[in-house]
């Protein structure tokens, strides 16, 4: 999920041909493309959110991650099984955290300097499970083979392990609001992955352990606590767990109809989402429409909703009908805003 990308030709010339990760790990590179959507669509985005990855946290742990130019991740070595000495090393290296991701706690102070307080500032990390995908997968996947092999042959091994990067995802979202992110959002990106029964197993549990920690980490850092946002990508059928889950917002694809997720959600979390971003390949007519159908779904643009797509934006989306969709959101909304309500917080990523 993510604001900055390949849709913007700022992104592409300040990138250039530097390597994805080269950019992420260059604290003012990776502060000047978190900026470039704020300063591209002036007025209407209300949060800027850290250029980073969730790929980071493997890294952290001590594998390889590749980015390779149109395809996407790559582990030169995934994870093969538990007598995989890997395996072992991983579940063994004590992490430094605040070491091995430094980068991106500068990126933020950094980009806070930059933002002087006008909008606020999100840091994320990869769910657990969905970073354990990468890991034996390789990269992404079409059936997830290896994964499913993991977690039915060595269920206990593979929960050792989510515990683990569990542990490393509370830490990195802990030293990101220390450096100054105002709000912080877990992506579950595979949740679809699992059925109803497995997610209970192998996601939800880690998902919770980290909305359990995090306020209890930040409290010994003498922090306050933040927002948090959970966003699992494809698990429909998991809304009320989500909503159960100790996050303070639910974040939704665009595979929820806005009005009868309102209705599960009952007023227990705040929800953001969902349009579909492929919209955005069509006729303005069309992000019209479907910009009026999402705000009436999500009962009109009152308190407990946050303006988003369901996902990412994608390859070559023309900026300018990325703005028009903004302008949509706030011509829409512009009654109830006057009506003197909390409108709409336009956080597209």
């Amino acid at each position: 999920m993510r604001q900055a990308g390949r849709y913007l030709p700022e992104y592409e010339i300040v990138k250039d041909d530097k390597d994805f990760f080269t950019c992420c790990r260059t604290p003012e590179i990776a502060s000047t493309i978190t900026i470039q959507p704020i300063k591209h669509f002036k007025g209407l985005i209300d949060c800027a959110i850290i250029f980073s990855d969730i790929l980071v946290i493997p890294q952290a742990l001590g594998m390889t991650v590749e980015m390779i130019d149109k395809q996407g991740p790559r582990f030169p070595k995934p994870l093969q099984s538990p007598s995989d000495g890997q395996y072992t090393q991983v579940m063994d290296k004590s992490v430094d955290v605040q070491k091995e991701l430094d980068y991106v706690y500068k990126a933020i102070t950094m980009t806070k300097e930059k933002l002087e307080g006008e909008i606020p500032l999100f840091g994320f990390c990869g769910a657990p499970w969905t970073l354990l995908c990468y890991m034996v997968e390789g990269g992404g996947s079409k059936i997830f083979k290896e994964i499913k092999t993991w977690i039915y042959k060595y269920p206990s091994e593979s929960k050792a392990l989510l515990r683990k990067i569990a542990e490393t995802c509370v830490e990195h979202l802990a030293l990101q609001v220390q450096a100054g992110a105002d709000i912080v959002q877990v992506f579950d990106s595979w949740a679809g992955e699992l059925s109803p029964s497995s997610f209970k197993q192998f996601s939800l549990p880690y998902l919770r352990h980290i909305s359990k920690e995090l306020p209890r980490r930040l409290q010994e850092l003498k922090l306050k606590p933040v927002p948090m946002v959970v966003f699992a990508k494809g698990a429909w059928y998991a809304l009320n767990d989500l909503c159960e889950s100790g996050y303070n917002v639910v974040g939704l694809d665009w595979l929820h109809d806005p009005a009868e997720a309102v209705k599960i959600a009952n007023g227990r979390v705040i929800l953001q989402g969902n349009a579909d971003p492929g919209v955005l390949y069509g006729s303005r007519e069309s992000i019209t429409t479907l910009v009026e159908e999402m705000v009436v779904g999500f009962g009109g643009g009152k308190k407990g909703w946050i303006v988003n797509l369901g996902h990412g934006i994608t390859p070559k989306v023309d900026p300018k009908d990325l703005e028009f969709f903004f302008k949509e959101i706030r011509r829409v909304t512009e009654p109830t805003m006057k009506k003197g309500r909390k409108g709409v917080v336009s956080q597209f990523s």
